[in-house]
């Protein structure tokens, strides 16, 4: 079972050098070859557009299914607007909340321009949860594509997608989550994360760009939460079993930028998960993002 993580950047198109390319005629087709690509079984992604300007008007979750083949998929939108012109976004007050989309909803990406976070699967979903996490009251100065020195950027909603798969071992369930830049902000969101899926079964799988390096992410998880007392008894006595495995990083290699990547921004954490059956880790390029993406093989 291949598992992977891959921040778009809005399916923006690379050169060589990591500066931005213009999009092509068919501006999905440079994101669909790299899904492909991956040929990825359960598929988390980030910065995903859905009817926006800049990238064709195109619903960008729903290319990447059809691209890896996904039985499922969501795409849960953090906000609805537009880009503004220097940073930050123009908000539809028409829609202020979290939406979530689905197959049902996969057309051309018409409708109410979008962006947010998806997770696609091959395998069968037996239940989907999502949620939203507000913006930090606060942005710090950034390294923007296509712009020199530093530039001011505002922080942004972001948005978390949970899903109980039924795998060939079982049920286990991925989430799949973009996390402030803002420090301390972002490890609140990933603790809050770990609170939200502690009634779902185990194994976990969270996956997706983090915004933390190291053993941060790890660390935060394991001591965010213990199991909740609510829980039958037997399955706390499991889950605490389970627990005593610790959380750990699935792989450990740098995924930004694309071009030349030093830094690891990109994750996936598990717990539940045997360290025997994790084999080969990769982070390939392509010609999408300034991230590159992440994959686990899971011998399942």
């Amino acid at each position: 079972m291949r598992i992977a993580t891959f921040n778009l950047l809005h399916g923006r198109p690379v050169a060589a050098d990591g500066s931005p390319a213009p999009y092509p005629v068919e501006p999905g087709a440079p994101l669909a070859d790299a899904v492909a690509a991956l040929d990825a079984d359960v598929l988390a992604l980030q910065e995903v557009d859905r009817g926006q300007r800049r990238s064709g008007r195109t619903d960008q979750a729903a290319v990447a299914a059809k691209a890896m083949g996904a039985a499922d998929w969501r795409f849960a939108a953090a906000l609805h607007g537009t880009p503004a012109p220097s940073a930050g976004w123009v908000t539809d007050p028409a829609v202020p909340g979290l939406q979530v989309y689905g197959p049902a909803e996969a057309d051309d990406g018409a409708g109410r321009p979008a962006y947010g976070t998806a997770l696609l699967t091959r395998l069968p979903v037996l239940h989907w949860r999502a949620r939203r996490f507000a913006p930090a009251p606060f942005g710090l100065p950034l390294r923007v594509a296509g712009r020199r020195g530093l530039t001011a950027v505002p922080d942004e909603p972001r948005a978390a997608l949970a899903a109980v798969l039924a795998g060939p071992a079982g049920e286990f369930t991925v989430v799949a989550a973009h996390l402030s830049f803002v420090p301390g902000w972002n490890v609140a969101q990933l603790a809050a994360i770990r609170r939200w899926i502690a009634d779902l079964p185990q194994p976990y799988l969270v996956l997706g760009d983090f915004n933390l390096i190291g053993a941060v992410p790890r660390t935060v998880l394991g001591s965010a939460h213990a199991i909740q007392r609510t829980a039958a008894r037997e399955r706390v006595r499991t889950a605490r079993r389970t627990r005593l495995q610790g959380w750990y990083d699935l792989a450990r290699t740098p995924t930004y930028p694309s071009h030349r990547p030093t830094v690891q921004f990109d994750h996936i954490l598990g717990i539940g998960v045997p360290r025997s059956t994790v084999g080969s880790v990769s982070a390939p390029r392509t010609g999408v993002s300034d991230h590159r993406p992440l994959v686990v093989e899971i011998d399942a």
